[in-house]
């Protein structure tokens, strides 16, 4: 069993963060903020796979100014991701925002950042102080920025130095709705940067590895950050990031990612054997169809699709529903009990009856 770290509860918008409340799954739009009609269409799409919340960025004025027409459009909380310019944060904030994304490495002056907090106090907004390895400032052992040196101090110790900073900026303006992320594209300084966090603040933390890749790496890469930090307890909200134009891919991985550790339970899980030459029938076939028919599916089920005498009738038997394959032909067991018996050319069609009653 899986022991969470304690965090202070919060709100963005309808979803509650930290304090016990469930894993959220983030994501961020890939469309220019600017396009309010391709972005909110996005959203949309994002919401029907199950993203908890979402991120825009906000690089200039006009994707400000757009935002209140985004939020009026969609379901989820929408986060206004700012970077160096803090009247960006200011104009999101009277925009309807639910929640900010401040980067410390380009926004760091006290007055900017405690104009931020007190409008976003005003509104009861929640802040991520959002450290990213690739725009991370030198910084001395005070946590002021410092021209880079030959031998910098390790990355994880220079994140949480950027993060605390920013932190008891935001403190000190009588702020405390804050979560916290930091995020490398190496794996393990990430880990180690977070790891620290989670025993110095309160507040909730946000997981990712950034520019984690194309989905073949960058799911494998995501997996093993996350799931590492989620294992030992750490975190409250995560965003896979992937380099592809479909953010519900991010949305999907990180749900596999959170059943895998039985954080959360989204849609259906597919046991399926990698087939080898034991097999007798096409089960890479017969997986790949039922893996698609399963994705339309919101309920929580088990499903194993197995392909030999070895595996097969244990895992099938302790799945929701499951067949174990043999030479032409396969065994249907329902909640560990054997319910049929069927032929090679009836497989895909007698599993998926056997799912659609339940």
């Amino acid at each position: 069993m899986i022991f969470r770290r304690p965090s202070r509860a919060l709100r963005i918008g309808r979803v509650a963060v930290g304090g016990g409340a469930p894993i959220a799954v983030q994501s961020m739009t890939k469309t220019d903020t600017r396009d309010v009609a391709a972005t909110i269409k996005q959203i949309h799409q994002l919401e029907e796979c199950g993203c908890d919340m979402v991120r825009v960025a906000v690089p200039d004025m006009d994707a400000a100014r757009a935002l209140p027409a985004i939020e009026r459009a969609i379901s989820i909380p929408l986060i206004a991701d700012i970077h160096f310019d803090h009247r960006l944060a200011l104009a999101a904030l009277e925009g309807g925002v639910d929640g900010l994304r401040l980067n410390p490495g380009n926004i760091g002056d006290p007055d900017k950042v405690a104009a931020v907090a007190g409008a976003a106090k005003e509104r009861g907004v929640p802040i991520r102080v959002g450290v990213n390895a690739g725009s991370l400032p030198f910084l001395d052992r005070k946590g002021r920025p410092r021209e880079p040196s030959p031998e910098p101090r390790p990355l994880a110790e220079r994140m949480v130095e950027a993060a605390l900073g920013q932190v008891r900026l935001l403190e000190g303006a009588g702020f405390d709705l804050i979560k916290v992320s930091l995020k490398a594209f190496d794996v393990p300084a990430t880990v180690e940067a977070y790891k620290r966090m989670a025993t110095l603040v309160p507040y909730p933390l946000h997981l990712g590895i950034t520019e984690a890749g194309t989905p073949r790496a960058g799911v494998i890469r995501s997996a093993v950050g996350i799931g590492i930090l989620l294992y030992m307890g750490i975190g409250d909200t995560i965003r896979v990031s992937l380099t592809t134009p479909d953010p519900g891919e991010e949305v999907a991985a990180g749900y596999e990612i959170l059943k895998s550790l039985g954080l959360r339970e989204h849609g259906p899980t597919m046991i399926s054997c990698p087939s080898c030459g034991r097999a007798e029938v096409d089960i890479v076939g017969l997986a790949e169809r039922v893996a698609e028919r399963l994705e339309a599916m919101e309920r929580p089920i088990r499903v194993a699709v197995m392909g030999c005498v070895v595996n097969g009738p244990g895992e099938a038997r302790e799945a929701d529903v499951g067949i174990a394959c043999g030479k032409g032909r396969g065994v249907i067991f329902r909640r560990g009990e054997v319910v049929r018996t069927v032929e090679e050319a009836d497989f895909f069609e007698a599993l998926m009856k056997e799912i659609q009653a339940l």
